[in-house]
């Protein structure tokens, strides 16, 4: 890749990394589904105005929305707020990864291959030994589950975008941004209250505010654009183990920004987890290399 391309991936793993000490910051200030509400909110407007809309069925805008955006950061927020780590998080979320090769299987009968179960073992290891190496109460198991829920919503996501076929991205992250914002807004009326929602409001300052114009405008419309752009100038092959930088830079950032700290058995279960994602990543050249030998 040109070094236009690779400062444009280090952009995006960077955003995507520090994304989780931002929602961390913003959860502070505001409870998680009203948090959802306007980070969508500010996603769609005022961009709905100048970005067309993608030429796909509205069905499609629709379950990418509900799937990829609603879906998974419902559940991703909830999590966070109830006690998920921000380092874990950008971690475990991963398992996206192999949550997508399962749905693709059974939804698109594609066939799931050796690597893809080993790296899937793998990774399970490496799941059970972050869960199991934490202290008691560091890590509610109901907020560790509801992380795995979000990775499952985030791949639910990819699955319908790839059998929307090449599409502009930033039309879809925006016209998708559309689904969001209410059915948010009317979870977040009926479990949070209206009295919490109008203090939140009331009460946020200028961190909040700037942690959810980085939510929207960064995480979401620069990181996923300049992605999408390397997708449709690379091959995938080449572009996607990048996003094994994500977790890195998640737990760094954590460390040092929200002093996270990780017990030694949950250092090799997240070192696991990469082990697996690699594997998953790279099992089909590693493969060839040896049938080469």
């Amino acid at each position: 890749m040109p070094l236009k391309d690779w400062l444009a991936a280090l952009i995006v793993i960077t955003a995507w990394g520090v994304n989780f000490v931002v929602i961390k910051i913003a959860l502070g200030e505001l409870p998680p589904l009203l948090l959802g509400a306007l980070r969508f909110s500010v996603v769609a407007f005022p961009a709905i105005l100048f970005v067309a809309r993608p030429r796909m069925p509205w069905r499609t805008i629709v379950l990418y929305g509900l799937t990829i955006s609603l879906g998974q950061f419902v559940f991703l927020f909830t999590a966070m707020a109830t006690g998920m780590p921000a380092g874990l998080a950008s971690l475990v979320l991963q398992s996206q990864a192999f949550f997508t090769v399962l749905i693709a299987a059974l939804v698109l009968r594609e066939r799931v291959r050796r690597h893809n179960v080993i790296g899937m073992v793998v990774a399970i290891v490496g799941l059970v030994l972050i869960a199991e190496g934490a202290p008691a109460g560091s890590v509610p198991l109901l907020a560790f589950f509801l992380t795995l829920v979000a990775a499952l919503s985030w791949a639910t996501g990819n699955i319908v975008a790839k059998g929307a076929g090449k599409q502009d991205m930033l039309g879809l992250v925006v016209w998708g941004a559309l689904i969001p914002p209410l059915p948010f807004l009317a979870l977040s009326a009926m479990i949070e209250g209206p009295a919490t929602i109008r203090s939140s409001l009331a009460g946020m300052t200028l961190v909040g505010v700037s942690a959810v114009l980085y939510l929207a405008l960064v995480a979401t419309i620069i990181g996923y654009v300049l992605w999408g752009r390397l997708l449709v100038r690379h091959p995938v092959s080449q572009v996607a183990p990048l996003s094994l930088l994500v977790p890195v830079i998640g737990l760094v950032s954590s460390a040092w920004l929200l002093d996270e700290r990780m017990e030694w058995v949950q250092w090799i279960g997240g070192a696991v987890v990469m082990l697996g994602l690699t594997i998953n990543v790279f099992g089909p050249r590693l493969l060839r290399k040896r049938a080469g030998v």
